[in-house]
């Protein structure tokens, strides 16, 4: 159970803890975040410090959110690094990202995100991404592979769609799980993603583009014609140019949002 207790912390499996500790990987994404005086910068999940440590000395001040109320104690009375935080002690999946807007700047995000969670806190985040500058977190590298797939891949799917709608998804360096205390089971990845400018997300509504997701890749196997029979018919798809005896994961972004933009100007 040691490997479990890192820097005096146990590490707590429903917050899904994983503790970075491997200098070479965090150098790495520090030096990929970019830190600068004057940033606003956002850390998620910061935990025992590793990445909040080496930020915090290349700028000038840093919030964090933290859902471990022992984590965000330590972080409010770090020794060094607190006269630089803001702790703000609570669910990032219902934290309002946009209460952090200050003086134009637009917000840096960054994280070890809790893999249990890490799809919807994504989700959660897109919603902000007008006021987002860049975001790099680490995720479970199966998450990072589906969310930078390519149509026509197995790994093309809902995650892949709405992350490519909103933003460019970039890996950064895959991270292996020795790197962890404890080392989860599974490999993991950084990704960078750059908020695309509002006039190339051309969706007229997001909720439906999301909603057609959801269908075309809840059986993946079906083809168009029966995945998204409850939606449009087969005439309707081959009007948007579209084939009908093809499988979701063969359609391109902007071939989803025709569809979701036709349901919305053709929805009773």
């Amino acid at each position: 159970m040691t490997d479990k207790v890192h820097l005096g912390h146990r590490a707590r499996k429903r917050f899904g803890q994983n503790f970075l500790h491997d200098e070479t990987i965090i150098d790495k994404i520090v030096t990929a975040i970019d830190p600068r005086p004057g940033d606003n910068l956002v850390e998620i999940g910061p935990g025992l410090g590793a990445i909040t440590e080496p930020v915090t000395e290349l700028t000038d001040h840093l919030n964090v959110v933290e859902l471990d109320k022992d984590l965000a104690e330590r972080l409010i009375h770090h020794p060094f690094m607190a006269p630089k935080l803001t702790v703000h002690q609570g669910d990032a999946m219902k934290f309002d990202f946009s209460s952090l807007l200050n003086d134009e700047r637009k917000l840096k995000i960054f994280g070890n995100l809790p893999y249990n969670v890490s799809t919807p806190l994504l989700f959660h985040l897109f919603e902000y991404v007008d006021n987002v500058e860049h975001m790099h977190f680490m995720l479970q590298k199966e998450v990072v592979n589906r969310m930078v797939a390519s149509p026509g891949s197995k790994a093309f799917g809902r995650l892949s769609v709405m992350t490519q709608y909103y933003c460019h998804a970039i890996p950064v360096i895959e991270v292996p799980p020795s790197c962890f205390k404890p080392a989860p089971k599974v490999d993991s990845a950084v990704v960078r993603l750059v908020p695309k400018a509002p006039e190339q997300r051309t969706a007229k509504s997001t909720k439906l583009l999301n909603t057609v997701c959801l269908e075309a890749f809840n059986q993946r196997r079906k083809t168009l014609r029966n995945s998204l029979a409850n939606l449009l018919d087969a005439e309707q798809l081959q009007a948007l140019g579209i084939d009908p005896s093809v499988r979701a994961e063969s359609l391109t972004l902007q071939q989803f949002i025709d569809i979701a933009n036709w349901l919305y100007d053709n929805k009773q």
